[in-house]
């Protein structure tokens, strides 16, 4: 974290096929060791499985995830006194949507199956169904920070 000035946010363009902002985070995410062209060829089958399976706009299954699995709270460790606090905090949109990309694609990962297409089919059909671990961990971060929202006190 630099300690003089913030960063620029940089502007991610959208993908070439779908001119989607939400694809390109999604290739993004996926790519390992820079191979981008792969994290390519491996969103596009999902959406075209996605496409068949689900009779509806891929475009649209995969937004309703998202949403579906982003956060709206959050818990971060506040030291006060001599004590640690899990104090509540709201997420902003964007750390939101980059978390529960980050979710879907480790559950995804986590999953058994063929190939890394259909895994990840599956789980956006889940996660568009409010099921499924990206959702669940979801959940998870909500039963916390409504757990600790005694510590609300402490934002900073």
């Amino acid at each position: 974290m630099p300690r003089r000035r913030t960063p620029k946010k940089r502007i991610v363009l959208p993908d070439p096929v779908y001119e989607s902002r939400l694809i390109e985070l999604l290739v993004r995410q996926i790519m390992r060791q820079g191979k981008k062209s792969l994290a390519y060829k491996i969103i596009y089958d999902c959406m075209n499985q996605l496409a068949d399976t689900t009779q509806q706009e891929p475009l649209a299954v995969i937004e309703q995830a998202v949403r579906n699995a982003t956060p709206l709270l959050e818990v971060k460790a506040r030291r006060i006194g001599g004590s640690t606090y899990q104090v509540p905090l709201e997420v902003r949109p964007d750390r939101g949507t980059a978390l529960a990309i980050r979710w879907i694609l480790t559950s995804c990962r986590n999953r058994a199956g063929k190939t890394m297409a259909n895994k990840l089919t599956q789980e956006f059909i889940d996660a568009s169904k409010n099921t499924g671990n990206a959702v669940r961990k979801r959940e998870e971060m909500h039963k916390m920070a409504d757990a600790n929202k005694a510590f609300a006190k402490y934002r900073f």
